[in-house]
């Protein structure tokens, strides 16, 4: 989830990228799930061993932008992008 957060924080920084950017924040957040990648855990092991140095805030900003589209969690990220 580490990278696929800086990923879609990285494209959205992009002019063009902003028009699409909760779309495309879903569907990569629905491949990755279908690719059977999870969720970082609450200890950061994943920042600890990134070869990038990718922070975690990266998560925290993703999270944050999913929770304000869907605020009670209820959807999952294939209802969000039909």
């Amino acid at each position: 989830m580490l990278f696929v957060a800086a990923k879609v924080s990285h494209l959205n920084l992009l002019p063009q990228g902003k028009a699409e950017k909760d779309r495309r924040a879903l569907s990569m957040v629905s491949q990755m799930d279908a690719e059977g990648f999870g969720n970082c855990s609450v200890t950061a092991s994943c920042e600890a061993v990134c070869p990038k140095e990718i922070s975690l805030s990266f998560i925290a900003k993703l999270n944050r932008g999913l929770h304000r589209r869907d605020p009670e969690g209820r959807m999952s990220a294939k209802e969000w992008i039909s």
